[in-house]
């Protein structure tokens, strides 16, 4: 009904129209007829997988389940197919037999269907499927069986190999191999039906539907079942049983009838091909009888197929043509052989088989056997003609490039000449022609090419003619168990020709003065596998040029797989015997004798013509053959040549091997200019195989001894390392003293040189220290190679150079020879066991270590090397702790490397570079004595105690530490101390590079336990020490202290910032307090404290603090000091200790201190220590310690008395850089005692009480006044700190005490603080910042009072406004200053502006704060002075703001300009906090930020004067930009939890406080934010005017991020404003809604009404405010117009709020309705930005006009006439 891809409608349950087919038929005809296909059998089975349900009888047997999966089977989608069959295997394995036998009838359909699929996953998955339903119903498929036989043989001969293979799977689970060919037998009818219809009656076409299937998929079927079908009938063959052969043969026949099955040898595809002769293999292997009726079409089918060269079709095509050959005899009457079949084999020979060699060439010899005469003869020339060809094989292309191929080629052509010969061993001359035709003519020409061509060389082609030889030999009657046969006459003549003719062949390539090498060296390998045939060396492919010797071993010498396991004839001597027993070698007489004439040969070239060629090649020979008989023919044939000397013929006759080497090799080796030595080494110790083992120590004495290069030594001691055997022989030279003398001369030479001015750089050198390198690295048997003593001296030769290169090192020339004495030290290392007992060797290794310990910048080493020297040093240092008997003794390596390390720590400077190292290498070597084993505690634990100083060092190396740590914790009020008379340079840091000792050994020592801790266990788990490192908890103390310096330094200078640094990336920073017991470390810090008190105190005070130990171990905190009275009398040391612990003491402990102090007080006369007793008390009181006023007012008691008596105490108008830290201190005390009293217990205190403390702290503050030079001193700063302390509280008890405090103070006290006190405070106080800043120009300076300017600043913030406006500082005035301002205003301006840009940050902000409060009264002074001005004729008239403000802004603008000129708009300049560039910045917006303060406190009038100026300077342009440079990207308040995400620096306000210490880094970003806001709440109209005239990218950013972050809250804020305004407007009212972000202005006058509507755009206020009409009546429509451009004129270009401009437009209107006329050009009454009148009138018109309006006309038009009658304007 519908197109085949249309949805089917949800929920029609109406069947289609097949299913409603079938149930008519059912109705009908009750039974469901079975539906025939393609290739459906004619059997009765069904076909058909039953899909209705009408068929109950066949339903029920098919599980539903089953149904829908064989549905799903017949679908076209391959993928549907496959999971379908997937699934089906699934369920046959999963569901019981019973449901799958139910499937069986439908099977063998779709079976045969779907395993010739197209897809081969499908195929394979099929045949898994089969396996499971076979192994699930077994027996049960019998009745199935023939009509599935068919398809399932096609299936195992599947092209597809896992199809195939699962196939055959399932077959073989089907049936056992004995019951296979029973199961083939019932069925082999149906088989060979299905497999002859293929072959014979299928086309591509029938097997496939055209219509569905493609024609390229058609044919790959059609080609597949093809290929399966022919090996399908070879499967058949192979496994039924012979008479089932004989039953099948009929139909057999009439296959091999049909010409369309012989058509198939020359198909196309060559699967189809092979495929076929294999077929034809199996016929002719299983069915002779079929195969010789069919002989005639066979034969030329087969042997005329020989050409066809496909990978895939030549094996299975030879495999027939032996199978034919053999089995038909007469298959030659069949085929002409010299016309079809030869020149077939010719070519193919030609061409070496065309790369398909390995599967042709082993096929040839069987042939060969099988050739009958007639097709051979003449056989002369056919043998002439067959091995031409096979030689011109090997020279194809891919014989060339293919070694193996080239090796399949050689083996058959030898194969087959061995097979000729063997098969002509008559007498008769035809046979005899025929074995000289093949030696002379082929095998010797092919040995020829063979010497000079490397492929057939390393082949094997000369083993195999080895082999021949042997088996001739055998023949010949040449073994002891020869063959007996009558041919031996013929191959001892074969023999004799062959070797008559090798040996000319031999001669003929020798015998030449420019003998190519190539040939020299085939010669040799010919020889050697003729000498050893069955060494495995000999069977491989041998890649290097030269052919070394290699020794037989005892294991190989007893095996024995040849028969012929004689001692070689001609070698006679025992040695011979032992070593060179050979097995199945050649025994002829003349092989030796070709040797010996070669080896006289050569002998005759060498002394003649000094060939290296033949000497070289002589070397090789006497490798293989090192005989007496070759020794005695070369001394022979040397003595025939100098006869003289009858001695020497008696040493030939005693042994010719020492003659030889003594009178020849020797000198060959001593001539000078020889490059390549070592063939002359190998011919040394070849002959030395037939020597003593006293003549092998003489001879190798003596060659010692001439004087040779190092290289020829190391490569005779190289040599006699390389096996066993050798080695033994060759130990008494090796250990003798001539050897290790020459090596000791070397070693001292080689270090000589390497010290003079030139380095060794020459190969000489190189050659010396290998030799060096290797004697000292190699051993046997745990034995050294030469004598221990020598290899003792030459360890401590290579100690002292190395040592001395220490000295010498900044020279530079030593970096070579250190690099040698690396490799050879190395080497020693890491290959000798023991060797590092040598007391020498341990002072190598010291020495190696002390180097890798130093900084390169003192070694001038290079990274290279000092990398080997560590490799070398851990090398050592392991080998050293390995050993089971090693201890760390005095004058041992790590007892000495320990000293020195400790030694460089103490007594030389290192630097923070130097002190890495240094560390570096102790931390690897502690790491390599860990690494080695269990010993490794002990030795740990030594070296750890011998780095350790000293008491008395620690002592000395912590007093050398600075003192400037005190300034910071003093005037914190952490600690109170003294200090000896100091100069202002005590307190100047002197910037050094260099790190005091006592840092460095912290650093040390920490490294090593920290690395020591992770490995040394714990011996006893219930031990209070973690570690068992000897006194770690003195260690850690130590590290504390240095860290606690560290910080109180603030971590500057840059070398003490950078010193934590590295601790911290070491992972000490927290001082490894972990590994100590708490209790002992506290107690050791405290006994500390008390001794020697100082920083040991604080670092006291802050290991309790780190560790919440007040919380947790307050009881042992409490124990440290038993009881209040064991601090008293109170020492400094003790007072320090008290100071940190007082706040953890018990509340009685600290009441008892209190007592002991008052005592102390009360009695001062008897007293001396008056400074302790109130510090104590101090420290007690601060702790919040309850005290009686009685003790109060005896103790002020005292201190009064004090002023009468002891007046010098209270340093009134004294000189303070006179004063003494104690006496500094005392006065200090006593400022807060005063202090406490304010704000403790100010009732305590009368009327003399009071003018007590005020006049004191008056006199105080006068001194300090006097003494601003002298705050250099901590003593001093603390001084003036602490009088500003008491002022500030003062003033915060005098204005925010509660009222019934004040009113019991006495009467006449306020308004004598009022009057007399405020006005003397400040009159000092005003003035000192400006002296600090006069007298300590540089901030950066460590004497610079910061903390004086914190102070004072915090006092100066309560100075009132009056007395800011009458202040007392000296006048300061600028020449041309133009100013309004009344001079005291002006000198305060300009006396604190430029304290702006000071680079200090307290000043900074108070200079702000006290110009904050006088900002808003500025523009008052501008109000005077602009009424006197007349209203001129410009454009619109300026006015600038304060003049020394604008300067300081001018200035900052241009450092802001310099600072971030690389900065783009919206990207965020970090900048380092307190730099100079923050104190530019931070000044600059402050600056901005108190213009601001004076805008926004102008009239209107003069805020559009004030903008006109900024307008034109461009100032507030910069701003903006700088702005947006500063702000964050994302300016979130840091610090803020989850639940406060929204907060951002606009939403948050920002404290400037002079005394901030937390933050800091965000007070930039977070002022810039602020001023960004400032500007554009009380600047919008010029914000909005610069973002306008803004390029796209930034105006972009800039909307952006005031959309996201400022508009939210200014137009809240706006909105806020006019919904709390208390401001009242006759005739009209205001309304907000913030929703809608509007406001709505409502103004009514006698009849008329108007409202407007007010909207702020998203991006308030950079977008323009829109104004939109409400209602009106009463009003003109064009007069309604004028006023809404006019109120959107006002919002949009004044610099001010909405109510502001509201009130604006509201008086334009009043005026309008006064009668006063609109200016004809602005149409407004009010002047939209200077808000003046019309009144310019034209003389003509008389209509009046603003005067800015008429002076933009008269410049715009060029004209001077009247806007309206155009006549000329008077």
């Amino acid at each position: 009904m519908g197109g085949k891809n249309k949805q089917r409608t949800k929920g029609n349950v109406r069947p289609s129209s097949s299913g409603r087919a079938a149930d008519v038929l059912t109705r009908e005809g009750g039974v469901i007829p079975g539906f025939v296909g393609f290739g459906a059998t004619s059997t009765s089975e069904l076909s058909y997988v039953p899909a209705v349900h009408g068929a109950e009888d066949i339903d029920n047997l098919v599980d539903a389940d089953f149904r829908l999966v064989l549905r799903k089977l017949s679908k076209r989608d391959v993928v549907t197919r496959l999971k379908a069959v997937q699934d089906f295997g699934s369920m046959c394995q999963e569901r019981d037999a019973e449901e799958v036998k139910g499937v069986l009838p439908y099977w063998p359909r779709i079976y045969c269907k779907i395993s010739v699929d197209h897809d081969r996953r499908i195929r394979e998955a099929t045949q898994q499927a089969f396996e499971q339903l076979v192994l699930k119903v077994r027996r049960s498929l019998a009745p199935f069986l023939k009509s599935l036989m068919g398809h399932w043989i096609l299936s195992q001969c599947d092209t597809y190999t896992p199809a195939a293979s699962a196939a055959c799977q399932a077959f073989q689970a089907a049936f056992s191999p004995t019951k296979q060919p029973e199961a083939l037998s019932f069925c082999k009818d149906e088989i060979i039906n299905v497999l002859q219809d293929i072959l014979l009656k299928e086309t591509a076409d029938t097997l496939s539907d055209p219509q569905s299937v493609t024609e390229e998929e058609r044919e790959a079927k059609y080609v597949r079942m093809l290929t399966s079908s022919l090996l399908g009938v070879k499967r058949l063959l192979s496994l039924l049983l012979q008479n089932d052969r004989v039953d099948l043969e009929q139909k057999l026949a009439n296959l091999l009838s049909s010409g369309k099955f012989w058509k198939y040898s020359k198909h196309k595809t060559p699967q189809v091909r092979g495929a076929f002769f294999e077929m034809v293999c199996a016929l002719c292997e299983f069915t002779p009888g079929l195969v010789q009726a069919e002989a005639a079409r066979l034969c030329p089918v087969v042997l005329l197929a020989i050409d066809d060269t496909d990978p895939v079709v030549l094996p299975p095509v030879w495999e027939a043509v032996l199978h034919v050959v053999s089995a038909l005899p007469d298959c030659w009457t069949y085929v002409n052989a010299r016309k079809g079949f030869l020149p077939k084999l010719w070519t193919l020979l030609k061409e070496g088989g065309k790369g398909m060699a390995k599967a042709l060439h082993p096929n040839l010899m069987p042939l060969l056997s099988k050739l009958p005469q007639q097709v051979t003869d003449p056989s002369l020339d056919f043998y002439t003609t067959f091995f031409s060809a096979f030689i011109q094989g090997l020279s194809s292309e891919r014989a060339v490039t293919s070694p193996s191929e080239s090796a399949v080629i050689v083996t058959s052509f030898v194969e087959c000449v061995r097979y000729c010969i063997l098969q002509n061993t008559g007498e008769e001359e035809y046979q005899g022609k025929i074995r000289t035709m093949l030696m002379l003519q082929q095998l010797l020409p092919l040995l020829e090419k063979a010497l000079t061509d490397p492929s057939l060389r390393n082949g094997p082609l000369f083993l195999m003619v080895t082999k021949m030889l042997i088996s001739w030999e055998r023949r010949a009657g040449l073994h002891d168990k020869a063959e007996v046969n009558d041919t031996k006459d013929v191959f001892q003549r074969l023999l004799a020709d062959f070797w008559e003719d090798l040996a000319l062949l031999f001669v003929r390539h020798i015998d030449k003065e420019e003998a190519d090498p190539q040939a020299l060296e085939g010669v040799a390998t010919l020889l050697q596998v003729m000498r050893y045939p069955e060494r495995p060396s000999m069977r491989h492919t041998q890649k290097k040029k030269s052919v070394k010797m290699c020794l037989s071993k005892p294991e190989e010498e007893e095996k024995s797989g040849v028969e012929g396991d004689d001692v070689e004839k001609l070698v006679q001597t025992a040695s011979e015997n032992e070593n060179e027993k050979t097995f199945g070698s050649l025994q002829s007489q003349h092989f030796e004798d070709i040797v010996c004439q070669l080896a006289q040969l050569c002998l005759v070239h060498v002394n003649e013509k000094n060939s290296e060629r033949h000497l070289f090649f002589l070397s090789l020979l006497l490798q293989s053959f090192h005989t007496p008989r070759v020794f005695s023919t070369l001394v022979d044939f040397d003595d025939k040549m100098t006869e003289d000397d009858k001695q020497k013929n008696e040493m030939i006759m005693e042994n010719p091997a020492v003659h030889f080497l003594r009178e020849r090799v020797v000198v060959w080796l001593a001539e000078m200019g020889r490059s390549d030595t070592e063939h002359l080494v190998d011919m040394v110790f070849s002959s030395l195989y037939c020597c003593s083992q006293q003549e092998t120590t003489q001879i190798l004495n003596h060659i010692t001894m001439m004087g040779l290069q190092c290289g020829i030594i190391l490569q005779i001691i190289q040599r006699a390392c390389k096996d066993p055997e050798t080695l033994m022989s060759c130990s008494d030279w090796l250990k003798g003293s001539v050897l290790g003398e020459k090596i000791l001369g070397l070693t001292e030479q080689l270090c000589k040189v390497g010290s003079s001015t030139h380095a060794p750089s020459s190969s000489s050198s190189s050659h010396s220290w290998t030799l060096i390198s290797f004697v000292l690295s190699h051993n046997h048997n745990n034995e050294s190679l030469i004598g221990e003593v020598y290899m003792e001296k030459i360890l401590e030769k290579l100690h002292t150079t190395l040592s001395e290169t220490k000295s010498l090192s900044d020279a530079g020339n030593m970096e070579p020879l250190i690099s040698f004495i690396c490799d050879v030290a190395s080497s020693f290392f890491s290959s000798v066991q023991d060797c590092i007992l040598l007391l020498s060797a341990e002072e190598l290794l010291l020495t190696i270590f002390q180097l890798t310990a130093q900084d390169q910048r003192h070694t001038h080493l290079s990274d290279s090397l000092v990398l080997k020297l560590k490799k070398v040093c851990v090398a050592g240092v392991q080998s050293l702790v390995q050993h089971c008997d090693y201890e760390v003794t005095e004058g041992g390596f790590l007892h000495s490397a320990a000293v020195w390390v400790t030694k460089q720590l103490l007594t030389v400077s290192l630097d923070i570079k130097s002190l890495q190292v240094l560390v570096v290498a102790v931390k690897s070597l502690a790491e390599t004595i860990i690494s080695v084993g269990d010993r490794t505690s002990s030795i740990l634990i030594h070296f750890f105690t011998i780095l350790m100083p000293s008491q008395s060092e620690w002592t000395r190396i912590r007093q050398a530490l600075t003192p400037q740590w005190v300034r910071t914790p003093l005037l914190s009020s952490r600690y109170r101390g003294v200090c000896e008379k100091a100069s202002k340079d005590t307190w100047k840091f002197r910037e050094s590079k260099r790190l005091p000792a006592h840092l460095c050994v912290c650093a040390l020592l920490g490294r090593v336990a920290q690395i020591a801790a992770v490995v040394i266990p714990c011996r006893q788990k219930e031990s209070e020490s973690p570690s068992l490192l000897p006194n770690l908890t003195f260690t850690v103390s130590e590290l504390l202290y240095a860290l606690q310096w560290c910080k109180e330094l603030k971590y500057s200078p840059t070398m003490v910032s950078t010193y934590h640094s590295l601790l911290t990336e070491w992972e000490l920073s927290d001082g490894l307090q972990t590994q100590v017991p708490m209790k002992a470390l506290l107690e050791t810090l405290f006994s500390r404290s008390v001794t020697d008190g100082g920083l040991w105190s604080l670092t006291l005070e802050n290991y309790i603090q780190a560790n919440n130990l007040v919380a947790t171990q307050r009881a042992a905190v409490r124990e440290l000091y038993g009881n209040a009275d064991s601090l008293f009398p109170v020492s400094q040391t003790k007072l320090s200790t008290l100071q940190v612990i007082c706040p953890f003491m018990t509340k009685e402990d600290r009441e008892n201190l209190i007592a002991l102090a008052t005592a102390g007080l009360i009695n001062w006369q008897e007293t001396e220590n008056v400074y302790g007793c109130l510090a104590v008390l101090l420290c007690c009181l601060n702790a919040n310690t309850q005290v009686e006023e009685e003790v109060v007012q005896a103790i002020l008691a005292t201190v009064m008395e004090w002023r009468n008596s002891r007046e010098d105490w209270f340093l009134f108008s004294c000189d303070l850089s006179e004063a003494t830290s104690e006496q500094l201190n005392l006065s200090v005390e006593m400022i807060r005692f005063l202090t406490w009293l304010v704000t403790h217990c100010p009732a305590v205190l009368g009327g003399s009480q009071w003018d007590f403390l005020l006049c004191s702290m008056l006199a105080w503050l006068e001194t300090a006044s006097e003494n601003v030079g002298s705050l250099w001193n901590p003593w001093v700063q603390l001084f003036v700190c602490e009088n500003a302390s008491l002022i500030v509280t003062l003033n915060q008890f005098f204005t925010s005490s509660p009222t019934n405090v004040l009113e019991k103070l006495p009467p006449e006290l306020t308004g004598e603080w009022t009057d007399f006190f405020v006005e003397g405070i400040y009159n000092l106080l005003l003035p000192l910042p400006v002296k600090i800043a006069e007298a300590f120009a540089e901030p950066d300076d460590p004497v610079f009072p910061m903390a004086v300017l914190q102070s004072v600043g915090l006092a100066l913030a309560y100075v009132p406004v009056q007395q800011l406006n009458h202040n007392s500082l000296p006048p300061r005035f600028i020449a041309d200053q133009k100013t309004n301002l009344p001079e005291p205003l002006q000198t305060l301006l300009n006396t604190l502006c430029p304290l702006l840009l000071f680079k200090a940050r307290p000043l900074q902000m108070t200079a702000y704060h006290l110009l904050e409060k006088v900002m808003p009264q500025l523009p008052e002074c501008d109000g005077e002075g602009d009424t006197n001005k007349s209203d001129d004729d410009r454009d619109e008239p300026s006015l600038s703001p304060p003049a020394s403000l604008m300067a300081i802004l001018s200035t900052c603008e241009e450092l802001c300009d310099n600072i971030m000129a690389g900065v783009q708009v919206g990207e965020f300049a970090v900048v380092q906090p307190l730099s100079v560039e923050y104190s530019c910045i931070l000044g600059y917006l402050l600056a901005w930020k108190l213009l601001l303060t004076f805008f926004k406190s102008s009239p209107s009038h003069l805020r559009a004067h004030y903008a006109q100026y900024l307008k034109r300077s461009c100032s507030l342009n910069k701003l903006l930009l700088h702005l947006f440079k500063l702000m964050p990207d994302n300016p979130a308040y840091p610090g803020q939890g989850s639940d406060t995400k929204d907060k951002t620096f606009f939403s948050e306000s920002l404290f400037l406080t002079v005394d901030k210490r937390d933050g800091v880094e965000w007070e930039l970003p977070h002022l810039a934010c602020s001023v960004y806001y400032s500007t554009v709440q009380d600047l919008p109209a010029m914000v909005r005017l610069w973002w306008n005239s803004q390029e796209k990218r930034v105006s972009a950013a800039v909307e952006k991020f005031t959309i996201k972050y400022v508009s939210p809250v200014l137009s809240a804020q706006e909105i806020s404003s006019v919904q709390t305004s208390t401001q009242m407007f006759d005739s009209m009212t205001v309304k907000a809604r913030s929703a809608a972000r509007e406001v709505i202005a409502t103004y009514s006058v006698d009849d008329i009404y108007i409202e407007l509507v007010i909207q702020l755009p998203q991006n308030y206020p950079l977008g323009s405010i829109t104004v939109e009409s409400g209602r009106r009546v009463g009003v003109a429509v064009q007069q309604w117009r004028n006023w809404m451009l006019q109120l959107s004129t006002y919002l949009t270009h004044q610099n001010g709020s909405i109510m502001e401009g509201l009130a604006l437009w509201k008086n334009n209107v009043d005026k309008r309705f006064e009668g006063i006329e609109d200016c004809m050009i602005c149409f407004s009454v009010i002047h939209g930005s200077n808000y003046s009148l019309p009144k310019k009138a034209c003389r003509t018109c008389k209509k009046k006009f603003h005067s800015a309006c008429l002076y933009k006309w008269f410049t715009s038009s060029n004209k001077s006439t009247c806007p309206l009658c155009r006549e000329t304007f008077f």
